[in-house]
């Protein structure tokens, strides 16, 4: 395309909104336009975040600020009900918006109100979005001025499940996801379970159960491509890491390991950031850190037991602003892999 692709940021302080203007900064078909913080209006970026000097020193704006500068594009790194609210005017001048948040991700508004615990502030909108699992549902993504990203552990469970839900011949009786994610999932927002203190040399779950609040996309999108409810038993843990997502996810299912590797290196082929990996060479947080990679691999199975898939991506990137980025691209009809390879 011609003309670059100006792009606006709400919450560009968050871990996830400093790792989108990195991304941005280097995507040759983008321009910035504007990055907002309520806490820090007035500075620089860079004064904010040092090693962005050089790269993005651009003043920091209010939100509310923001309305009128242009913008092709504006990204969303807010927390629920207030990245809605704030994507609003944008939404009405019909900018296309990347929604960080989970604002956008619930179909069913009561659905998000129960697991939300608040009123959705724009149920109209709710038809109009576009889950943004990139893999998944590009064509409609193409199409969309309403996309809302995936949440990171979401990603890493979603995508090697999907295609063995939807394979007519695959049965799954229980899936059991045991996720690790580094600290940085946690957000920016300082809480005394992410203090160095409390993470170093130590692991702990948390949110144990059927109440961590990514379960509710989950079984969203693995009921649609079963077409019938699934429910999974999801673990989340924290690691004592910077970053990085692992999810060891265990299947009741009448396949084979092999097979159900076939099926999903099947469903993927051609993607560029999915990388299937042979059970001797199992995914790591290490082997995906700092990419938009994911990469998933399956093994087990034997004598009944169940198959075990293995998927790592990096929360920040894959499963979270890369994604948005690869959702940009496909929405404006750039290389999918533009600023991400």
């Amino acid at each position: 395309m011609s003309k670059k692709i100006s792009i606006g940021i709400l919450g560009a302080t968050g871990y996830a909104g400093v790792e989108l203007v990195k991304i941005l900064s280097r995507h040759p078909l983008a321009s910035l336009s504007f990055v907002s913080s309520q806490s820090y209006a007035g500075q620089k970026l860079s004064a904010v975040f040092p090693q962005m000097k050089g790269i993005c020193d651009m003043d920091l704006m209010a939100p509310e600020q923001t309305v009128g500068v242009a913008a092709d594009c504006v990204f969303s790194c807010l927390p629920h009900a207030a990245s809605a609210a704030l994507l609003l005017p944008f939404i009405k001048k019909a900018v296309k918006v990347i929604d960080l948040s989970a604002d956008f991700r619930i179909r069913d508004p009561h659905t998000y109100a129960r697991w939300y615990k608040t009123e959705h502030p724009c149920p109209e909108l709710l038809p109009q979005a576009v889950f943004g699992l990139c893999e998944w549902y590009k064509s409609d993504i193409a199409k969309a001025n309403i996309v809302a990203n995936p949440g990171c552990y979401s990603s890493s469970i979603m995508l090697p499940l999907l295609p063995l839900f939807r394979d007519k011949g695959t049965n799954i009786s229980m899936v059991i996801a045991d996720s690790k994610s580094g600290v940085s999932g946690a957000g920016r927002t300082l809480k005394l379970s992410s203090h160095f203190a409390e993470v170093h040399e130590n692991f702990s779950a948390y949110s144990i159960g059927h109440s961590h609040r990514h379960i509710a996309e989950i079984e969203q999108e693995l009921s649609t491509a079963a077409g019938k409810p699934v429910t999974i038993t999801f673990s989340p843990h924290l690691l004592p890491t910077n970053r990085g997502i692992l999810s060891t996810i265990y299947i009741s299912t009448n396949r084979t390991a092999a097979e159900c590797f076939a099926i999903v290196k099947k469903a993927y082929g051609g993607e560029p950031f999915i990388r299937m990996r042979e059970s001797s060479d199992l995914p790591t947080t290490g082997g995906v850190s700092h990419t938009n990679f994911c990469d998933i691999a399956f093994t087990g199975g034997e004598d009944g037991r169940p198959v075990i898939a293995l998927c790592s991506l990096d929360n920040l990137v894959k499963g979270a602003s890369g994604q948005s980025v690869q959702n940009m691209n496909i929405m404006f009809g750039v290389p999918e892999t533009a600023g991400l390879l």
